[in-house]
């Protein structure tokens, strides 16, 4: 593989760097737009709840994974999902469309290699840590410790990346 590196192209647009291999972000950008990908989805099926009676869409679901609407943590989760409007769900809409949007850019820049998505990436996997961190003390689960572990997988392999770039500036 060739070594190129530059901080800008002639218009001023940061460049394609490909001195280190690119298999460890392309892998980290399938996961950032798989992510991407399945909060848009979501976001699609909020959106198929308005105007609707979202307490019989929950209820259904809850039924469909064999939980008992009727017990007492399902019954506490319909008596909220009878109180949201469909203005609370066109917002969680938005909020998921542009949390995909992001995720999907992140995705794009770390195919493509570029600098500002490592840093990005880096930022915002890394500022999710400390929650996930707090979470995982207050009770283990794997659900709990697998996030973790995968999102500070992912961000000290951004950090190596980055450090290892800066030294060869």
């Amino acid at each position: 593989m060739k070594s190129k590196q530059t901080r800008h192209s002639k218009h001023g647009h940061t460049a394609k760097r490909t001195s280190h291999p690119s298999g460890g972000l392309r892998i980290v950008a399938l996961f950032e737009g798989a992510k991407g990908v399945l909060v848009l989805l979501t976001g699609f099926g909020i959106m198929s709840l308005i105007h609707k009676d979202v307490h019989h869409a929950a209820s259904q679901l809850l039924r469909h994974i064999n939980l008992n609407p009727a017990s007492h943590y399902p019954l506490i989760f319909l008596d909220a999902i009878s109180r949201v409007t469909d203005f609370q769900l066109w917002a969680i809409a938005f909020a998921a469309l542009l949390y995909a949007a992001i995720r999907l850019i992140e995705a794009f820049g770390l195919w493509m290699q570029r600098q500002w998505a490592e840093w990005f990436g880096l930022l915002t996997g890394g500022m999710y840590i400390p929650i996930e961190l707090y979470e995982v003390l207050r009770g283990a689960t794997w659900p709990k410790v697998t996030v973790l572990v995968v999102n500070t997988a992912i961000a000290v392999y951004l950090l190596v990346v980055i450090l290892r770039s800066r030294k060869r500036w």
